[in-house]
């Protein structure tokens, strides 16, 4: 099905690995011009190497002045912004709300949910400048159900949720839509670190823990990055042009998370 997104100009967050790269591969690949950030310089350069036309800067979103320095990019290698991806996140620790420092609690706050405070910001005169356009913000299906020992996560997945919600109604008159995604299990190296994290924490092994997810999916299989991109790019779409303020599930039927 033919997107109509040549020539939208868009900036995914973290978008050189894991979810962000599947986006930066759907959307290049639709005729979008895509600028990404990353953390990582040798997966910016990888990225950069296999997508021709991709622009990048290597910036941490938790971190108010690389955000400032990415703008200046996006606006000179872009010249203006039409849609917002908000994908960069991390796991955050795994442990009893007792166990878990007060640094890692912060640290997960400041990448997860604090960073779309400050790209956001930052994008939207942009965006509106443009006569509108979509913000698309990564959530989670820890932001619609609880998740115990992952309480850092699933507080800032939810708090995604408000703020996509809240900023809906805010921008609705300017013509841009903010949705979020809530991605449930998905495949790669991010959630076997995590699944090895949680068979620690409650004593099991790593194929028993795997095991509990999936059997708390309806389709009881894992969704691709794939699955999370072509959402996304649906949403950043004309064929999503009235869809706003929705936290939209793409996650094989998530029941329960433990």
């Amino acid at each position: 099905m033919e997107m109509q997104v040549k020539g939208l100009r868009v900036l995914i967050t973290a978008g050189a690995g894991g979810i962000g790269r599947a986006m930066t591969d759907v959307f290049h690949k639709a005729g979008a011009r895509v600028h990404v950030c990353d953390v990582v310089q040798a997966s910016i350069d990888e990225t950069l190497a296999a997508f021709k036309g991709v622009t990048a800067t290597l910036a941490d979103v938790s971190k108010l002045s690389d955000v400032e320095r990415m703008f200046g990019d996006v606006k000179k290698q872009l010249g203006g912004l039409d849609c917002l991806i908000n994908n960069a996140g991390i796991a955050g620790p795994t442990g009893r709300i007792e166990e878990i420092a007060v640094e890692d609690w912060e640290r997960c706050i400041a990448v997860d949910l604090n960073s779309l405070f400050y790209c956001t910001r930052l994008a939207v005169p942009m965006i509106r400048a443009a006569g509108g356009g979509s913000i698309v913000n990564l959530s989670s299906a820890a932001g619609r159900l609880g998740f115990p020992y992952r309480t850092p996560y699933s507080a800032a997945k939810w708090g995604v949720v408000g703020l996509s919600k809240s900023l809906s109604m805010e921008l609705g008159p300017d013509n841009i839509r903010v949705n979020a995604i809530q991605p449930g299990v998905v495949e790669g190296e991010r959630i076997d670190r995590v699944i090895a994290a949680k068979a620690k924490a409650v004593g099991i092994d790593f194929d028993a823990q795997r095991q509990v997810m999936l059997e708390k999916v309806s389709m009881h299989k894992m969704v691709s990055p794939y699955d999370i991109a072509n959402m996304a790019l649906y949403l950043a779409s004309p064929l999503g042009a009235t869809v706003t303020g929705q936290a939209i599930s793409v996650c094989a039927g998530v029941e329960m998370l433990g």
